[in-house]
């Protein structure tokens, strides 16, 4: 019996030593990188998960590239959301415009260990009837179609990061934060290619419920705060406080576990380094496969 508990004992403080010695090497490792050939790692690793570093907020953003594009969206994809720890408030704004309907949605809220942001724009293949919107399959807009969009995260009106880029998903992410999605608003900025179309998008998002002071026109652009949404959110079950009670946790881990770095950089190559298991989870933030699995199979009821 002593000499078991004194073998795992030895064992024990073996493994510690290794760790506390290959710790300290990827910390070095890590600090000794040239910024560049780090920015350029950082970008190759997200790639094929649909994001690039933005060395000037310091934040993950979404790729004009994501694959993500090829599955459009469908109203499931926030239905099912909490499940995957990702809770926030969302704004679906739908109207008319050439023949089709359109939907341009916002999001902001926790995203796991990661407070973000979102704008997406999609059409549907025609006009839609309000009855059929949730259960309508959209397609994200074609690079013809991009919008130079702006946005701008604050918590409890602290400034997080702004960005402004073309885009048909313009996202932006600070690992390693955490909020109650209330407490986070998002000023808006979209400029459409004519007024017929800012006309269309205006006419809906005072539809919402957003009044004529809430929105600011400079004419095609169209600029606004999302903060309390007028949209009826997704119905999420019992386990929308399970979510944040884990991603809370998870937030705290990440901290403890970078606490020698200070930028997200840093931070998610160590984790790559490190913990490459930790490192793939942070990097899913929005339609997990499982999501996409399921709207597959909700396709396929239908």
């Amino acid at each position: 019996m002593y000499l078991f508990a004194g073998i795992l004992f030895a064992v024990c403080i073996f493994f510690f030593i290794i760790h506390f010695f290959r710790r300290r090497k990827i910390i070095c490792k890590v600090r000794c990188m040239d910024p560049c050939k780090k920015r350029r790692l950082l970008n190759d690793l997200a790639k094929p998960f649909g994001f690039a570093y933005d060395a000037d907020c310091d934040i993950i953003t979404s790729r004009l590239d994501a694959p993500q594009k090829a599955f459009g969206y469908r109203h499931l994809y926030d239905q099912t959301a909490s499940h995957f720890n990702m809770v926030f408030d969302c704004e679906p704004i739908y109207f008319d415009y050439h023949g089709r309907t359109w939907m341009i949605e916002f999001w902001k809220g926790q995203y796991g260990i990661n407070i973000g942001s979102e704008i997406g724009i999609y059409h549907a293949d025609g006009l839609v009837s309000p009855e059929q919107y949730e259960k309508t399959q959209f397609h994200a807009a074609s690079k013809k179609e991009l919008l130079p969009i702006s946005m701008e995260l604050s918590w409890k009106g602290k400034p997080l990061f702004c960005i402004h880029r073309l885009h048909w998903w313009l996202t932006g992410f600070c690992t390693g934060k955490y909020a109650d999605p209330r407490d986070l608003s998002m000023n808006v900025s979209i400029t459409f290619p004519n007024e017929e179309m800012m006309d269309s998008f205006t006419k809906s998002l005072l539809y919402t419920g957003y009044t004529a002071c809430d929105i600011c026109i400079c004419c095609p652009t169209v600029s606004f705060t999302f903060c309390i949404p007028h949209c009826k959110q997704p119905k999420h079950c019992f386990r929308f406080p399970f979510a944040q009670w884990k991603n809370r946790l998870l937030c705290r881990l990440y901290r403890h576990i970078t606490k020698p770095f200070d930028c997200v950089l840093d931070q998610i190559l160590y984790l790559y380094f490190f913990l490459p298991a930790a490192f793939r989870h942070t990097l899913r933030f929005k339609k997990h496969r499982r999501q996409k699995c399921k709207a597959k199979k909700h396709r396929k009821r239908q």
